[in-house]
């Protein structure tokens, strides 16, 4: 499960797992296996309906200058619950900490189904985003203490297929269903699968609570307050980085300057105390990888979620035209993410983070080229697809990276730092991608927009390219590091 629609689990091998007696379907933990493919699958079918969905309730609620806060409150929103729901988990059970979460998502969807107006939409997202960023943390605790280790890649396994049928179907429901009928049922009408989603979840930590430990032990305990200890940085940067955005989003000079210069004095010395020593300058090794991480969602998620934008404003497609652009993507993250875990061990991390910057630059670049009518329509498709596989090479490498060069005892933060770079190079993306497209909008060029944020995505995805020879490599699958200096 993951907040910003690209799960970490994606990449777990099938292959070569080894036998087990125990099963994830066994009576003992198949409700709890249930309940979260469940919940994966309806936040994986939401964060693809919304994206598909998005120029039709632009269109009708106006405030199209909003529309990259549509995105990055809602990741900006799951950074604050990733801190938060991590602390609590760490001090005692999982079922109220998951109730919270999935209330308050169901919650953004309610409001965000009735919202009157861009600007109480964007709130709505945000509190959505709080609920979401709650849950993977949540599953991936109840992973760890309810199921023996030879089961757990199996449940990673098994959670990836959860993405493969949102993607094939989302975008074209929530297309259909924003054209045809009404935008808003996007939204509320998941309301009620969610609550049968939610209740399988509880009924499944509930049965495992009787065979497994779902209590904290010392060492969670004092994880816990070190995670609370982290939540005013957590606060500070997600600050920071909304007046980032908020500046860039400016009409006024003063206040671009304004927001811009004060958002970065927040959030660049609270990210540099949340992340490895020497991220910020892309030290060698696992500080380069945690950055690398962030500029990789930075350069797709800038320009993924104006992908429908692009095609139904610009070229005039409908709504579930342009979501075959995502669910291409989708299943070539997929595609992807099945490459690197077979061919891993061969050829290292190093390599594969390096072909997916590539093949992601090359990817926006070509689906800029459809905002000229000359270019056909499905060359959209093909060049999303194409980006999507870059993704799916290079994003769990970089988990890959981190988890084999954290020291002892470093780990949780390690990869705490890796997550909050992936959240945070997320809802930098959107926002800045928004900013240029608001621009582009009070100009009434909103093409031009759209070619300024895909810019920007591409100047980010060749300043990875160039970093990634920080990167030690190759990294086996057994995470063995062989350093090439």
């Amino acid at each position: 499960m993951a907040v910003n629609g690209a799960p970490e689990h994606r990449a777990g091998p099938l292959l070569g797992f080894p036998p087990v007696t125990d099963s994830l379907w066994s009576p003992g933990r198949r409700a709890l296996t249930t309940g979260l493919v469940s919940t994966v699958t309806l936040v994986a079918f939401e964060a693809l309906a919304v994206s598909t969905a998005m120029p039709v309730v632009a269109r009708e609620l106006g405030g199209i200058e909003l529309y990259g806060w549509v995105f990055a409150a809602f990741f900006l929103g799951s950074l604050i619950g990733i801190v938060v729901a991590g602390g609590i988990i760490d001090r005692g059970g999982l079922v109220r900490p998951f109730l919270a979460g999935l209330g308050l998502f169901a919650a953004g969807l309610l409001v965000g189904g009735l919202a009157p107006s861009m600007m109480v939409l964007v709130a709505a997202r945000f509190v959505q985003g709080v609920g979401a960023g709650a849950l993977p943390p949540i599953a991936y605790v109840a992973i760890g203490r309810t199921l023996p280790e030879a089961l757990r890649p199996r449940m990673f396994a098994t959670l990836s297929t959860a993405w493969v049928v949102p993607g094939l179907v989302g975008p074209a429901v929530a297309g259909y269903v924003a054209d045809e009928i009404n935008w808003r049922l996007v939204f509320v009408g998941l309301i009620p699968i969610l609550a049968l989603a939610g209740a399988l979840t509880v009924t499944g930590l509930g049965a495992a609570a009787s065979h497994a430990r779902l209590a904290p032990d010392a060492a969670e305990h004092a994880a816990a307050e070190a995670s609370l200890r982290r939540l005013p940085l957590a606060l500070v940067v997600a600050a920071g980085a909304g007046l980032v955005v908020a500046g860039l989003s400016a009409a006024q000079p003063v206040l671009l300057v304004g927001g811009v210069a004060v958002g970065l004095l927040l959030a660049v010395p609270s990210f540099a105390r949340l992340t490895p020593p020497g991220t910020l300058v892309a030290a060698e090794g696992l500080p380069a990888a945690v950055l690398l991480r962030g500029l990789l969602t930075f350069a797709f998620f800038a320009a993924d979620a104006y992908v429908p934008l692009a095609l139904v404003e610009v070229r005039g497609t409908s709504p579930t035209e342009a979501g075959l652009a995502l669910t291409a993507a989708t299943l070539s993250w997929t595609g992807g993410a099945w490459v690197q875990a077979r061919w891993l061990g061969s050829l290292g991390t190093r390599m594969f983070v390096r072909a997916g910057f590539a093949i992601v630059t090359i990817g926006v670049l070509g689906f800029t080229a459809v905002l000229w009518d000359a270019v056909p329509i499905p060359l959209a498709v093909v060049a999303w697809a194409v980006t999507g596989l870059g993704m799916g090479l290079s994003y769990s490498p970089l988990s890959m990276i981190v988890l084999s060069e954290a020291r002892s005892g470093t780990e949780g933060t390690a990869t705490s730092g890796l997550q909050l770079a992936d959240v945070l190079g997320t809802a930098l993306g959107t926002g800045v991608g928004g900013a240029f497209i608001a621009a582009g909008e009070r100009a009434g060029q909103t093409a031009l927009g759209l070619a300024w944020a895909f810019a920007i995505a591409v100047v980010v995805g060749l300043g990875g390219l160039v970093l990634t020879r920080r990167l030690h490599g190759p990294v086996t699958q057994h995470g063995m590091v062989q350093t090439l200096r």
